[in-house]
Order: C-alpha cells, then structure tokens, then sequence
C-alpha cells in the first residue's frame, strides 16, 4: 500500500505536520543552524550561571566545524558544558570498537572537536561522555545527577531510528519510549545504510552491534532538534513528520514532544530534482 504522505510537496507537509519544521537551503545552513542553537543555548546558560547539558550525535556531523569556528572565534567557555554522545560501535565482544577505527564516534569527536577548540576553552574530558557497555545506568543516572539535557540533537536513520533506537514491533509504544541506555544489534537496514555513507558500500567490515543511549533519554530533553539532509531523507522526513506514532519508525514516538523541531533542506523537501 502507498502512503500518502510520501507524495507530500512541501506545502502539503507544512499543512499536515505533526510539529514544527525549518526547511532550509542547503546542508550548510542547515549545520550552520545547527552550531548556532548550539552556542547560544551555551552562552545563554554561561550568562546566568548554569550548566548546559547536550546529547549530541555523530551523525549528522557537518555541525561540528562550525560549532568550533564559533567557540573559538568568540571565546565561549565550555567548562560549564556537558557533551553526552548518543552511541557507539560495538565489536564482536560487545565493546567499544578501537578509539582510533575509522567509525569510532570517540575517536570522531577527539580528531574534529576536541582538539580543535583552545584548550582554555575546553570542557574537562570527564564531561565528555559516551554510553559504556560495561556501565549502562551511568548515562541515566548522570543526566538526573546533572538536572535534566538541555538539547537532544540528531538525525534520523533509514529505518526511523534515533541514536541506535532501532525499529522494535514486538514493543508497544509505551514500552519502547520507555527504554533506557542499553546495547543491542543493528539492524540490516541501518547497516547497510552505514556501510553505503561510511565504508563505501563495504558491508562485510560493519559492526554488529552498538551500545545506545535509549529513547527515554531522548524524549526527556527539555528540547530536541533534528536535521535531515540526504537522499532517502526525503521519504524519512515525510514519515516522521506525518505518520502514525509507532514503535516501527521510533521517532515518530517524539511527535508529542512538548519542544520538537526537524530541519532539512530544499532538496529534501524536493519530491524530484
């Protein structure tokens, strides 16, 4: 059967979303955007004596250099700042991959953010965090320890997962938003999509399996921004936006969330080139 919201222009997804979306020019301003909201929750939170708290993803990426150029440039302190990072490869034994593999998201954030920034501006590396498949309560723990996250951003893969949220029909949907931190195997969908964005197709050399912090965490965010931008996000967005809420396609769990926005491109928005 043909979903209708897969023939959706981008008028008629403005009309029938479920909440808010920014459709932007291009990727670049859409991870410009990003790395604004960024360092302006930072500043703001700088201003008032607060901590700010981010789950943040390795995937979408293109926010990254931004985000540096920004903090460098005008001198933003992160000493107050927690980075949480969504997930992580697993390896056969169901531990980090090697920091230094070329899919590490530690290994990710080490090489294009952390030793970019000046070190007087840098957060201490105890508040950048990963989920660890031998603590898995410590991500739950810490983001109660710490007030709550200020932001979840991410993105949104093939299968509608968020973080490594994959697609579970055996769950309600209360169930599954109620999962925490935890490790699971990845799909064949995702893997495949990885394997096409990240290893050129090669299949074979994609981890099994990753370590997630869970839903839960995400929809507990006080707010959650996601960015969309390539090809096959043009039937995902549509999905997200204007589907049923289903343990089949997780973020369409988030509709509801009370500070949601998705931002993507023309071109997703596009239903053609």
């Amino acid at each position: 059967m043909r979903h209708e919201y897969y023939g959706y222009t981008k008028d008629e997804l403005k009309q029938h979303a479920k909440f808010p979306m920014t459709v932007m020019e291009d990727n670049d301003s859409v991870f410009s955007f990003m790395a604004k909201e960024m360092t302006d929750e930072i500043e703001k939170n700088n201003k008032e004596g607060k901590r700010t708290v981010f789950i943040c993803p390795v995937g979408p990426v293109g926010q990254y250099p931004y985000f540096v150029d920004r903090v460098n440039e005008k001198g933003i302190s992160l000493k107050n700042v927690w980075f949480i990072n969504m997930d992580e490869y697993l390896d056969e034994d169901k531990k980090w991959i090697d920091k230094d593999h070329p899919l590490s998201f530690r290994g990710f954030m080490d090489r294009a953010v952390y030793t970019k920034i000046r070190p007087e501006l840098l957060m201490p590396e105890e508040q950048r965090v990963f989920p660890d498949p031998d603590d898995l309560g410590r991500i739950p723990a810490l983001i109660e320890e710490l007030g709550g996250v200020d932001i979840a951003f991410g993105g949104i893969g093939i299968n509608g997962h968020v973080a490594f949220n994959e697609a579970d029909t055996s769950l309600g949907n209360d169930e599954f938003l109620a999962q925490k931190t935890r490790v699971l195997a990845i799909t064949p969908e995702t893997r495949t999509a990885n394997a096409i964005g990240d290893l050129n197709g090669a299949l074979e050399d994609m981890p099994l399996y990753c370590v997630t912090i869970g839903i839960a965490e995400i929809a507990g965010a006080r707010k959650i921004r996601l960015g969309c931008f390539r090809n096959w996000h043009r039937a995902v967005v549509r999905r997200a936006l204007c589907g049923e809420p289903s343990s089949a396609f997780p973020v369409s769990l988030l509709q509801s969330h009370r500070d949601i926005t998705l931002t993507f491109t023309e071109y997703v928005a596009r239903l053609s080139d």
